[in-house]
């Protein structure tokens, strides 16, 4: 009996963070009330409490569902790539195809974090995630930025950003391939190579 009523709380939690996740993705968190999320796992507002009693607890649940569902990139292969124009390429071929299938979501969530620090805590581990992927290219470009490793950490920074993405393929109209080129091009102006071509 124990068990039996274990696994259908188990259950009903999951519906609830699935619940979170599908209102999060089309309305985004700002809008997503407990009444809805209640309404959408088919459960009462006092079920939702009792498994999440705040809003980090229910944040917290539906981005390690969503994640689970849609998981960051493995990035380990990229040290593997000796050249650094390649290695660069690679990862943001890598990075862009993430954002793709995942647009509305990241950008539902990245708005309404502005306004919730709950809500920020969540984003904790997708800005480890691209802060090791900047790390992995810092590595691999064998050139000396100008103006420094300042400059290369910037222009870095804004080529794996999702704003960025988001601003040159939705709002400017490019293509992921055109977007990526863009942004090697970009590079190539903020850096000098000092060992070979970077073309």
């Amino acid at each position: 009996m124990k068990r039996k009523r274990a696994e259908d709380e188990e259950r009903t939690r999951s519906r609830i963070a699935q619940a979170a996740v599908d209102l999060h993705g089309s309305i985004g968190p700002a809008l997503t009330t407990i009444s809805a999320v209640a309404e959408r796992a088919g459960v009462r507002r006092a079920t939702v409490y009792r498994h999440f009693p705040d809003e980090a607890a229910l944040f917290q649940a539906c981005s390690s569902r969503w994640l689970s569902q849609s998981p960051l990139p493995a990035i380990d292969t990229l040290n593997d790539i000796d050249d650094g124009e390649a290695r660069l390429r690679a990862a943001l071929d890598l990075v862009y195809a993430y954002y793709r299938p995942n647009a509305r979501m990241l950008s539902n969530v990245m708005r309404d974090a502005e306004a919730s620090s709950a809500l920020r805590d969540t984003l904790h581990g997708f800005a480890t995630w691209l802060a090791q992927l900047r790390k992995v290219l810092e590595e691999g470009l064998s050139f000396q930025a100008i103006g420094g490793k300042r400059l290369l950490h910037a222009a870095l920074g804004h080529a794996l950003s999702f704003a960025a993405w988001r601003a040159l393929t939705e709002e400017q109209g490019l293509s992921d391939k055109e977007a990526r080129d863009l942004m090697c091009r970009m590079i190539r102006t903020t850096v000098q190579d000092d060992q070979k071509s970077f073309s």
